[in-house]
């Protein structure tokens, strides 16, 4: 069982199942979404998903007909994805999880519409915390 919240914990969710193909998606609606290069997300059963939102701060983004992204409207957290064609799966983005999680990702998704600073080969430095110098 996985537990997960947003940014600033008024919505909470217990994952009674796994999640499956998890993927880096690097297209530009996932870039947009997450605000960074990238938008690490996985699928899970609907049925798995218990949410409890205490402050009623759950809404969503209707992407395209059909397509629902679900986030916090206090803190913006970005929870999970839903998609009318496929109503028994979300799609949840990783980041939410407050657990650890057994399984791995398996795939960089739409590479050819990376950003252009992003270098997946990279050999950057990597810190504990901060990197040295900074205030």
């Amino acid at each position: 069982m996985y537990k997960g919240s947003c940014l600033c914990g008024s919505i909470q969710f217990t994952l009674k199942g796994g999640v499956t193909d998890i993927i880096h998606c690097h297209c530009s609606l996932c870039r947009k979404a997450s605000g960074s290069a990238y938008a690490t997300n996985a699928f899970i059963n609907a049925d798995d998903f218990e949410l409890t939102d205490k402050d009623n701060t759950l809404t969503y983004y209707e992407s395209s007909q059909g397509k629902r992204k679900y986030f916090c409207n206090k803190c913006g957290a970005p929870i999970y994805s839903a998609n009318a064609q496929s109503p028994e799966r979300y799609r949840l983005r990783l980041g939410a999880l407050d657990s650890d999680i057994s399984e791995r990702p398996i795939s960089h998704n739409f590479v050819t519409l990376k950003a252009n600073w992003e270098d997946l080969d990279a050999e950057l430095p990597r810190y504990e915390k901060y990197e040295p110098g900074r205030v």
